[in-house]
């Protein structure tokens, strides 16, 4: 895709995530992310990626209520967005998290040495994070006895700070017409 394209994706994805997040007050959408946004390159139509948390039912009617709330998102971006044609929205369903939480499963009884072929239980979950305990083979972490960078105001490398009382860090306005 091009740079144009994808800035317009992006800003798709965040001003959709915020209507839904702010603007839908439907009980039947439940724990929605907009995982991704791909416009054509006439900017006629959007691919809009949502991952639904829940379990099946939750996931279809969530993403029943989304279908039916579209044109007022679509409505929405028209008044936020100034790009001369807002694309048709489609909402499509992205599973990529519940084929995560599937392949993690996975490793998790090939670790334990389960057959991983005899899957039982709902699939719907997400696994719950453990603290990761130290392997064999495992750098050292190194031990700190305080903070690396004392506390305050932190600067961005590349970044200047400028200071009223060094005018050699701060530039000094020119007049037209004056000559340095």
């Amino acid at each position: 895709m091009t740079q144009r394209t994808d800035r317009v994706d992006e800003l798709l994805r965040q001003e959709i995530g915020a209507i839904i997040a702010k603007e839908i007050d439907d009980p039947r959408v439940g724990f929605v992310t907009i995982t991704d946004v791909e416009t054509t390159a006439d900017l006629s139509h959007a691919q809009v990626w949502v991952s639904v948390i829940g379990s099946a039912d939750e996931r279809t009617e969530t993403l029943r209520a989304l279908g039916r709330a579209m044109p007022f998102i679509r409505r929405q971006l028209g008044a936020r967005i100034r790009i001369r044609r807002i694309p048709e929205l489609h909402l499509r369903a992205d599973e990529t998290l519940e084929r995560g939480t599937r392949v993690l499963r996975l490793l998790s009884e090939l670790e334990a040495g389960a057959d991983p072929g005899t899957l039982t239980g709902p699939l719907d979950t997400l696994p719950t994070p453990v603290p990761r305990l130290p392997h064999e083979g495992d750098a050292p972490e190194p031990a700190t006895d305080g903070p690396a960078e004392p506390p305050g105001r932190q600067v961005r490398p590349g970044r200047r700070r400028t200071n009223a009382t060094n005018p050699a860090r701060r530039p000094t306005p020119r007049r037209r017409g004056s000559r340095p």
